[in-house]
């Protein structure tokens, strides 16, 4: 029998969730973050965080016992690695050195896991792919993942105080592979290359895929607090009420000069890490960007991104079965996508 997973996507703004069972979605609801619920990709008080997916689930009339998390990007270390052909047990113990650069802290303070992208014999289409080589013989490329055993402890005890178990914790990369292994004879990228742009609240991030692979993301510290900004000075509000004149287009203040040079601030910058990736991927094709996040219904932002970086944009709902029928499906991509993974 089929099993049915709330997928949750906790924001700095905003929390989404997606009840999903066969890989369709039944209900969705958005739900406001209270301020410095989270802070830096933690949750600063696991009981009210409970009470907030409980009365979310109340007020939608959202009935689960399972559910799935996206770790929030703060949290949580992804790393491509190659390994030698080796068992499980080998493997379990030798992953947690492949962050011993980046972590702070103990080992033993933080949980690791891998998905296995090839064995021995595949090819490797890896960021320094292109030199038409095949992966080393009895090698394995692996997507390693490290967090904090507090952050899922912290995750754990939050859901089981709205009532649900939590059966899977994942990064939002997990989100969008589980949509593009979805949704794969459909797309039109005929290089089989995939962008997929989280334009969100705090920072926006651009993914690079390969077939369902993931294969480098790139991170602008900006985001629609920006937005926010400009909008307050240019009517004397302060940031929570431009957040509202934002979203609901007050006044169409989306299309504001002060908004539109904002807008193209953005492009600029996007337009230099698709420039960089590509000079990194000589062989890249990449052509084809699916938009989620806040931002991806902002049609002005969209439009000057469009016309910076020369892609083909599409939204986000076309990687959700059934997407043209979820409403604010864009902004719903990581809660879909962690509940199908």
């Amino acid at each position: 029998m089929a099993k049915t997973i709330l997928g949750i996507d906790i924001g700095h703004d905003q929390m989404k969730l997606a009840l999903v069972r066969s890989g369709r979605v039944l209900k969705t609801a958005i739900v406001q973050m209270p301020e410095n619920l989270l802070r830096q990709g933690r949750m600063t008080s696991v009981e009210s965080m409970g009470e907030l997916i409980r009365n979310a689930m109340k007020q939608h009339g959202i009935r689960a016992n399972l559910a799935a998390m996206a770790l929030p990007n703060e949290t949580v270390y992804v790393k491509n690695v190659d390994m030698p052909l080796m068992t499980v047990e080998q493997l379990v113990y030798n992953i947690p050195f492949e962050f011993k650069d980046y972590i702070t802290g103990e080992l033993k303070d933080y949980v690791f896991d891998y998905a296995v992208l090839s064995r021995p014999g595949e090819s490797k289409p890896s960021e320094e792919a292109g030199d038409g080589g095949e992966a080393e013989e009895a090698t394995l490329q692996l997507m390693a993942v490290g967090t904090l055993r507090a952050v899922l402890e912290d995750a754990r005890d939050a859901l089981r105080k709205a009532g649900l178990k939590l059966t899977k914790c994942a990064p939002a990369l997990s989100a969008y592979i589980a949509l593009l292994r979805a949704q794969r004879e459909s797309l039109s990228a005929e290089s089989e290359e995939y962008g997929i742009l989280d334009l969100g609240y705090s920072a926006i991030r651009m993914y690079m895929f390969r077939q369902d692979r993931h294969v480098a993301t790139r991170v602008l510290e900006t985001g629609l607090f920006t937005l926010d900004d400009v909008i307050a000075e240019a009517y004397g509000v302060d940031v929570h009420l431009a957040r509202t004149y934002l979203t609901s287009n007050y006044e169409n203040c989306q299309d504001r000069e002060e908004c539109r040079t904002a807008y193209e601030n953005i492009a600029v910058e996007l337009m230099r890490v698709l420039n960089f990736y590509r000079f990194s991927n000589p062989d890249s094709a990449l052509g084809d960007l699916w938009l989620c996040g806040g931002g991806a219904v902002i049609q002005p932002l969209t439009e000057a991104i469009g016309d910076m970086l020369n892609v083909q944009l599409h939204p986000a709902a076309e990687l959700v079965p059934g997407g043209e029928g979820v409403e604010a499906c864009n902004d719903m991509a990581q809660a879909i996508g962690i509940a199908m993974s």
